[in-house]
């Protein structure tokens, strides 16, 4: 895997938006809807309530396309990813972000470093039987209170899966659902499960915004956001 990633370091955003180009929509879009519910993560679990800020952890970071759009709620932010080649070009791209590459499966950090782990369509790459371990690691590098998120393509979205299909290094990935990843959190020792599906209209105003609350219980959304707190 860490090969294969390692051959996009200069092309991961092209290629993420011609898997995506029958929507009319650009990556950007997409990295930008995910402000949001991290920035209502972080609010509804207290974690910005420190005098010294949110410390966060992005768990298969790749090339560090998220960090641009996430600065703001973080005062550190840390990302980690098994290709060394995108790790290469994030911390070009991302000096203000602290970056390692590291072969696994452990993570290359101490217990209870951080505020808030999250991974972004990262855990589909994970082969199945290591799902456990991985979302046990990203429990383990979190101190208790904090929290545990992933942001996972939703396997019931028809043009989610469209999307995954047009992507060639999506090409062995197994989605996985909401209800599965709030079971992972909750063997993982995670409690207070909270999930929510968002990216139901492509569109980035408020009255969107506030339809796709309405439904964003409901496996309806291209992507969805799932949390528990240590």
């Amino acid at each position: 895997m860490a090969a294969l990633f390692d051959q996009y370091r200069s092309t991961y955003n092209r290629t993420v938006d011609d898997s995506i180009s029958f929507s009319g929509l650009k990556h950007d879009f997409f990295l930008e809807a995910k402000v949001e519910p991290l920035a209502r993560l972080i609010a509804e679990r207290g974690l910005a309530a420190h005098p010294a800020g949110v410390r966060a952890l992005d768990v298969g970071c790749g090339v560090g396309a998220l960090h641009p759009y996430v600065r703001p709620l973080f005062s550190n932010l840390d990302g980690c990813d098994i290709s060394a080649e995108s790790v290469a070009r994030a911390r070009e791209e991302n000096p203000w972000v602290a970056y390692k590459d590291y072969r696994g499966p452990a993570l290359p950090y101490p217990d209870g470093a951080f505020d808030l782990a999250f991974a972004v369509c990262v855990a589909h790459h994970v082969p199945p039987e290591q799902w456990a371990g991985f979302f046990a690691e990203m429990r383990r590098v979190v101190r208790p209170g904090g929290a545990v998120c992933v942001i996972e393509h939703n396997p019931f979205n028809p043009l989610t899966r469209l999307a995954v299909l047009r992507c060639p290094f999506d090409e062995d990935a197994v989605l996985i659902s909401r209800h599965k990843a709030g079971r992972l959190l909750t063997a993982a020792g995670l409690r207070e499960i909270e999930g929510r599906h968002f990216l139901l209209l492509p569109f980035a105003n408020a009255m969107a915004r506030r339809a796709e609350g309405w439904f964003s219980r409901l496996p309806l959304g291209a992507q969805y956001v799932c949390s528990g707190r240590v």
